[in-house]
């Protein structure tokens, strides 16, 4: 069973979850993943999850292909399950802001 968090409250939760893998699409379509800890940042757009990726390969896929998915595993406090994140990735030198764009708490694993 999954249950979709709406985005406001994913801002306000996402301090609880400490860490996520970014997840980017190489040039040969294949994932490219990276653990990173977001911050949450205002942006002109709105609110963002906002990365340091280093400015390597997750920063070049994101601008190239910005549609991003974060996963963030289960935490003691989420009953096992993991939160999926979809969003839009803006890159500005090793910075990558996502925009959210849907979010749920996925199953935990049987």
């Amino acid at each position: 069973m999954s249950i979709e968090v709406p985005i406001d409250q994913l801002f306000d939760d996402v301090g609880r979850w400490g860490f996520c893998y970014l997840l980017t699409v190489s040039d040969d379509a294949r994932p490219h993943l990276l653990a990173l800890r977001p911050s949450v940042e205002t942006s002109a757009d709105g609110r963002v999850l906002r990365f340091d990726a280093g400015g390597g390969r997750a920063c070049r896929n994101a601008s190239a292909r910005p549609n991003v998915s974060l996963v963030f595993p289960p935490a003691g406090h989420s009953d096992g399950m993991s939160l999926v994140v979809d969003g839009i990735a803006d890159v500005d030198d090793a910075k990558v802001d996502v925009a959210p764009t849907w979010a749920v708490l996925h199953r935990p694993a049987p």
